[in-house]
């Protein structure tokens, strides 16, 4: 039984450096005590530090090591939060083209443990679309990976639609992963509100909603997302998420409730899948389980961000089967046509 880790991250010196030299936001700066921090707007700062810069600049020897100490085969990578979304599109453009160049780069000298995200400047869509097409189609990677805000915008604004419509149909998934919420309140409290204790499950869980109910599932049927963090929150409102469906006055009330073809549950159960990433309670797996099943969740370690020997533990202490095992670090990735 291989490994396929379906969440981990990386940068390019040049996104590094392009961020650090930002004059609007998101960028990079030091506080005055000397710590490096992920600055979204004055009061939405993510702590980062050199060391976590060093571990996500390595595409090779401590990767590697780190992949073997944990029992990882196959590592599947994408540039990090806030990828190149949130960045004037002209630079976006570029740094989405060269890191996922980069990426596939890496991906040539290791092809055997790694495999890759493709990164999109998604303002400049037509730019977006054509990227997708080449990171794939030439440089072999397995799909896209996107965050739960553009800064200004969320994914189901039909202006990103085509972007949607090629992954769908070169049968690539999308993985929505969180960024701090462009919702000013979660600032209030800084990382602790806003970042992953807190803000970036409630915005993605948000964000996947949104794309539910906009009826891109509809429009595109073949569309595959997937999710963090256990579903980042979702499947605890597995049956809530269809109350405007189900109730007798909301269906009756033409208007009230977007036309889709099925209930929002639905949508959850057939287009969606999960990764085990940085969400540790055994009471979440066991409802993530329950609610979508054991085929819908896949290995996700959030490398660097996350402790590889706390995922493991975690994970070896659930009394998992032989065959949900083999379903968690392998099957269902195959599924979706991704093999270690």
């Amino acid at each position: 039984m291989k490994k396929i880790d379906f969440e981990t991250h990386f940068v390019t010196q040049e996104w590094y450096d392009a961020l650090s030299s930002n004059p609007g936001y998101p960028r990079f700066e030091r506080s005055a005590e000397g710590n490096l921090r992920l600055c979204y707007h004055p009061q939405a700062q993510e702590p980062y530090g050199d060391p976590l810069i060093a571990k996500l600049l390595d595409l090779d020897a401590g990767r590697l090591s780190q992949m073997d100490s944990a029992g990882i085969d196959v590592s599947i990578i994408s540039l990090t939060a806030p990828g190149v979304e949130q960045l004037e599109p002209e630079l976006g453009v570029k740094l989405a083209r060269n890191a996922n160049d980069a990426l596939a780069a890496a991906i040539d000298r290791h092809p055997d443990r790694f495999r890759g995200y493709a990164a999109l400047a998604v303002k400049d869509t037509d730019a977006a679309v054509k990227e997708l097409e080449r990171a794939v189609k030439d440089l072999g990677l397995i799909g896209w990976k996107t965050h739960s805000n553009y800064g200004d915008s969320y994914l189901d604004e039909k202006r990103y639609w085509p972007i949607l419509e090629k992954a769908a149909d070169l049968g690539v998934p999308v993985y929505l992963h969180p960024t701090t919420p462009k919702i000013s309140e979660f600032w209030t409290y800084g990382v602790a509100l806003a970042g992953p204790p807190f803000g970036f499950g409630l915005e993605t869980s948000l964000a996947a909603m949104r794309l539910v109910l906009s009826g891109a599932f509809d429009a595109f049927p073949e569309l595959r997302v997937v999710l963090g963090h256990l579903g980042e929150g979702l499947p605890f409102h597995m049956q809530r998420m269809d109350w405007a469906f189900d109730r007798p006055h909301a269906k009756a009330d033409k208007g009230a409730v977007p036309p889709l073809r099925r209930k929002p549950s639905e949508y959850f159960r057939s287009n969606f899948m999960v990764t085990t990433s940085g969400n540790y309670l055994p009471a979440a797996f066991k409802c993530t389980r329950e609610s979508l099943g054991m085929d819908m969740i896949m290995l996700g370690t959030d490398y660097p961000y996350e402790d590889l020997d706390e995922c493991f533990a975690f994970l070896n202490g659930l009394g998992l089967s032989a065959e949900e095992q083999a379903a968690l670090y392998e099957g269902n990735a195959a599924r979706l046509g991704i093999r270690a």
